[in-house]
């Protein structure tokens, strides 16, 4: 697997390499149909988009997962939803700016955040690979686990909507990260990183 996925993302996949992965499966009694599309004809005769759409399909049945080390632009997109996240954290009194690691002797190999003095916030468990797929979902993720941690550290609801003195969410609505408070029906506070222009900064009440 750890074979076909850079062929695939470099497009440079080798059929005899999703040949392999195949029959590997199926000697491990893995034998989706994916797989067994795979390994019943002649490799030399399956035109090269269907063994790219193949290998895609065996990698998806089988759950693999790139990781960080396969797929970097997860941890990128990660360390930059992080600096969206921490503008609003003045807004909390959290001062300094929080950084993030990837924990490799974690299964699966996993993300925590820690803040500027060194107290890990891991309320709601470490965020996974594939949460930086998606830059709105990592913000999200990331403001949660961080909201939750200052809550059960403090015991103090963060943030509020000032209008319907509610506790807010973060929440992907329409592609973007914001903070969702249930009132009249549900509404926008702001979006992630932006609260200091509703609840301007410093530490609420």
């Amino acid at each position: 697997m750890r074979k076909v996925h850079p062929g695939l993302r470099q497009g440079s996949l080798a059929p005899q390499d999703v040949v392999a992965l195949a029959c590997e499966l199926l000697d491990r009694f893995h034998g989706g149909d994916a797989v067994l599309e795979r390994v019943e004809p002649n490799p030399a005769l399956v035109p090269p988009v269907e063994t790219t759409a193949l290998a895609r399909r065996i990698l998806d049945d089988a759950g693999f997962d790139p990781g960080f080390d396969l797929a970097p632009e997860r941890w990128e997109t990660l360390r930059a939803a992080l600096r969206v996240v921490a503008h609003d954290l003045p807004t909390r009194g959290v001062e300094g700016e929080p950084s993030i690691e990837i924990l490799e002797d974690s299964f699966p190999v996993a993300a925590a955040v820690r803040r500027a003095d060194g107290e890990r916030l891991n309320r709601g468990g470490l965020i996974l690979p594939e949460t930086g797929d998606d830059p709105a979902v990592a913000a999200t993720a990331l403001a949660t686990l961080i909201q939750e941690s200052l809550l059960e550290r403090t015991w103090q609801v963060w943030p509020v909507c000032p209008g319907h003195d509610l506790g807010v969410h973060a929440s992907v609505r329409d592609g973007t990260a914001v903070w969702w408070c249930a009132g009249d029906g549900g509404h926008a506070l702001a979006p992630v990183g932006a609260l200091a222009r509703v609840l301007g900064r410093g530490r609420p009440r």
